[in-house]
């Protein structure tokens, strides 16, 4: 259960010192039971206080690194059931399954495909995270080959081994042991090798079992066994199962604190067809799963599931930005043109874009308004005459042009006027209202 800023108070060793940051240790207490601060800064904190502390400060769903290196995965640690109330934190890993009795050719093809799945999307890099092996041959030998391909084929993804076959199972595990890979596959038939498995070799294990019970009980087992690192299956797969299975594994998690539940969450959506497929997947995605298994991996496919998952793990009460500067969009020279936009970002990815389009080089200038669109920003006094006219002399861009016209959006164009008095021998330019009239404004001024 979680303790308040007071509890936690009692339990600090109250001497002010300001080691942790905090001014009082008072202040320190109420940003830890925020989860905006870490106990391990306080030097002074007794033991059995930090075992106390650290139990009640942890997550209710487990966090861990789905592979290693810089492009492994967080997976877990979520505390909210519906993301306005806080946030989502932890974007689910999107993974591909291929089978290990594919020819070479077709397992090294499908490995890159994941390797050069990424796209960039209003300034954050998008890609599949994870490749599922699946033993489909029956053959040790042959899934340890695969799946040193497919690792080597894909070296910055996370390795998933998709076997419950665990001598099968074992053996790839050694040859990927450094890529930390997720053991799919304990039931209650095998937990005792996986969970030897899972702790020789200190990688995450997927519980696997039919139903909420079942799967609480696994979960128990393996615990008991010694492997805390733990994803679960419920065996859901059509989306009626994975809403229902996902949701009350959630619930049981943060509303009960029902720790053999509290886990992230794996579901296979593997369909024959892509449609249907990525619509289960977008159910999977929107309902707390942690890892998403696909069959194929389109770029069709992954632009829609990509954009769902991105636009779901932004924070809805802080909009998207990018910095404060010029942008050069193509190789702008002195004379080029010279537009002004605000951060948010998907006005500047759209703008940006549409200058790009025009195949005419400019500036444009992004100004920091919050995060906010024109018309909002200008509504709310961000977007102002004083304060466009001080960034264009901050800047420095006057000694890059040579000339002095500022082009604005059309939609505030009541600033031309007032613009004009505050930058002193500037002409003001309205430019277009829509960011799609940009291309055939631009090149219109070069004719």
């Amino acid at each position: 259960m979680a303790l308040t800023g007071v509890q936690i108070f009692k339990l600090l060793p109250k001497t002010n010192c300001k080691k942790c940051g905090f001014p009082t240790c008072l202040a320190f207490a109420m940003a830890l039971a925020q989860g905006k601060a870490d106990i391990a800064k306080c030097p002074d904190v007794s033991e059995e206080s930090k075992k106390v502390l650290g139990e009640a400060s942890a997550p209710p769903i487990r966090t861990f690194d789905l592979g290693s290196g810089a492009k492994a995965v967080k997976v877990g640690g979520e505390t909210v059931l519906f993301r306005h109330d806080k946030k989502f934190f932890n974007p689910c890993a999107l993974a591909i399954n291929i089978k290990d009795n594919l020819s070479d050719d077709e397992l090294a093809k499908k490995a890159a495909e994941a390797a050069n799945s990424e796209i960039e999307r209003v300034g954050q890099k998008l890609r599949v995270d994870a490749v599922s092996v699946e033993y489909a041959s029956n053959s040790s030998a042959q899934y340890e080959k695969a799946v040193k391909l497919v690792a080597e084929k894909a070296p910055d993804a996370s390795i998933i081994l998709n076997c419950k076959d665990a001598a099968a199972a074992e053996a790839a595990v050694k040859a990927v042991a450094a890529r930390k890979p997720l053991v799919y596959g304990a039931t209650n038939e095998n937990a005792g090798a996986m969970a030897n498995i899972a702790k020789t070799h200190s990688v995450p294990l997927c519980a696997c079992a039919q139903g909420l019970e079942a799967l609480s009980a696994l979960t128990e087992k393996l615990q008991g066994l010694g492997v805390n690192d733990i994803v679960l299956d419920s065996g859901a797969k059509s989306a009626k199962e994975i809403i229902d299975h996902n949701t009350q594994i959630r619930r049981a998690a943060l509303r009960k604190g029902f720790k053999p539940l509290g886990f992230p969450v794996i579901n296979f959506v593997l369909r024959d067809n892509s449609i249907q497929e990525v619509s289960i997947a977008s159910v999977a995605i929107a309902k707390y799963a942690s890892i998403v298994v696909l069959s194929s991996i389109e770029k069709w496919k992954n632009l829609a599931l990509f954009t769902l998952r991105q636009n779901l793990y932004t924070d809805p009460q802080v909009p998207m930005q990018v910095e404060q500067k010029i942008y050069k969009v193509g190789e702008p020279d002195a004379a080029a043109p010279l537009m002004i936009t605000t951060n948010f970002s998907l006005t500047y990815f759209i703008v940006s874009g549409e200058v790009e389009n025009s195949k005419v080089p400019s500036f444009l200038a992004v100004m920091d308004c919050e995060g906010l669109s024109v018309l909002t920003a200008w509504a709310a006094g961000k977007f102002t005459a004083a304060k466009i006219s001080q960034f264009i002399k901050d800047s420095g861009i006057e000694s890059q042009v040579s000339h002095k016209e500022l082009i604005i959006p059309g939609q505030v164009a009541i600033l031309s006027g007032a613009l004009e008095d505050k930058l002193e021998g500037w002409k003001i330019t309205v430019g277009p209202r829509e960011a799609n009239a940009i291309p055939t404004f631009l090149k219109s001024r070069t004719v």
